[in-house]
């Protein structure tokens, strides 16, 4: 498992990947996005090749995690399984916010 934040990414063997994938569109700056701070406009991305789609990130090759506040991930080739950090709120769970 790899954390960065408020993001964990778990692996996932390739037999329990999503059958059919939708990817997810690239920000302006051609990353992918698994999470945008709230106060501050950072965000937590991909960079390099992938695809992100409902929340599982395939990485053919390999990548890294970036964050404008954290060291940056290696990321082994393969699933992963994009998890949000939720936190309790009476009666409720929320999203954290970066």
């Amino acid at each position: 498992m790899y954390r960065q934040g408020d993001i964990l990414l778990v692996p996932i063997p390739d037999e329990s990947a999503p059958s059919s994938v939708r990817p997810e569109p690239r920000d302006a700056r051609g990353r992918l996005v698994l999470a945008y701070g709230e106060a501050t406009g950072h965000c937590h991305a991909i960079p390099g090749p992938g695809t992100l789609s409902r929340g599982f990130l395939h990485l053919p090759e390999g990548g890294r995690l970036v964050h404008e506040e954290h060291e940056a991930i290696s990321l082994p080739k393969g699933w992963y399984r994009v998890v949000r950090q939720r936190e309790y709120v009476p009666g409720s769970y929320r999203v954290v916010a970066d």
